[in-house]
């Protein structure tokens, strides 16, 4: 199938592009295109009009902040992110995360955030951006504001976006000291959607827990917090029986559906296995960054 008609229009300023979705309430943004022209291809999506941000260069690009952190373009690509060394060095779980989206070709066209603005239950990027605390930048005619990840995602492929509202930057703040960080997915082939996944960042005081953020993925209509087994986790000494125990509690913070792929109660089990495998990676993380 093809896409019903639409109007094409390409700005070659961001305000233009503001502009031109301000004065087209039925009109998407067109980024990497990764998602949105197969979904209007099948008609998912029928847009009256598509704006063009590939030739805004302000968009895209990563910078590290004065203050230890990161600021990465909506319109950089996942490749770029994926073979950053500021990333690497500044948000390594974001770095882990990468290699699991889709494949090489799609992660070579596909923006960072065109994903988060897509908010697929089953992508890896929300999720990571609410373990980061990350907090997005959105502008439309009307001014701009900074909201924070956590906020950002309402429901299944819904977000606090309003009409005409872009994502021009995501912001990661440094994280603090004595903290590490794990990504696990388990997918039926590489590039596939995971069936089950799991972003975890552990912060240590002396040998204790201060605190930690589990972010589920492809559990539930969007990034889901195990805030039942962050609590289980926390004040506790990270041994191999409070991470047992905050990886059961993981159970009681989801509801999967089921589909033709897995059952709800096989996926409620991975997210437990994956929660307790990706706590103890971070957990040793945490405490190398110590030494």
């Amino acid at each position: 199938m093809k896409p019903p008609l639409f109007e094409y229009h390409r700005p070659g300023t961001l305000n233009d592009a503001l502009a031109l979705l301000g004065a087209h309430p039925g009109a998407k943004p067109l980024a990497g295109g990764q998602s949105l022209i197969p979904a209007m291809n099948f008609r998912l999506a029928a847009p009256d009009a598509l704006i063009d941000l590939n030739a805004l260069p302000e968009l895209s690009g990563i910078e590290e902040t004065t203050d230890g952190g990161l600021r990465i373009g909506a319109m950089t690509r996942h490749s770029a992110v994926e073979l950053s060394a500021a990333v690497a060095r500044r948000a390594p779980l974001l770095a882990e995360a990468m290699p699991f989206i889709a494949h090489r070709q799609i992660r070579n066209r596909g923006t960072i955030g065109g994903s988060l603005a897509h908010a697929d239950p089953a992508a890896e990027l929300p999720a990571v951006m609410v373990a980061l605390e990350a907090r997005l930048t959105l502008a439309s005619i009307r001014g701009g504001r900074v909201i924070p990840a956590a906020e950002f995602f309402t429901g299944l492929f819904a977000t606090a976006l309003a009409e005409g509202e872009l994502i021009t930057a995501i912001e990661i703040p440094p994280p603090p000291p004595r903290t590490g960080t794990a990504f696990l997915e388990l997918a039926r082939r590489h590039g596939d959607y995971a069936l089950v996944g799991v972003t975890v960042t552990v912060r240590l005081d002396h040998a204790r827990v201060a605190d930690s953020r589990i972010v589920l993925f492809s559990v539930g209509e969007g990034p889901v917090r195990a805030t039942h087994a962050e609590r289980t986790l926390a004040g506790t000494a990270g041994d191999e029986a409070a991470l047992r125990a905050a990886a059961d509690a993981v159970q009681g913070d989801v509801d999967p559906s089921s589909d033709i792929h897995a059952s709800s109660a096989y996926r409620r089990q991975l997210a437990s296995v994956l929660t307790r495998r990706a706590l103890t990676t971070a957990m040793a993380r945490a405490a190398d960054s110590a030494r």
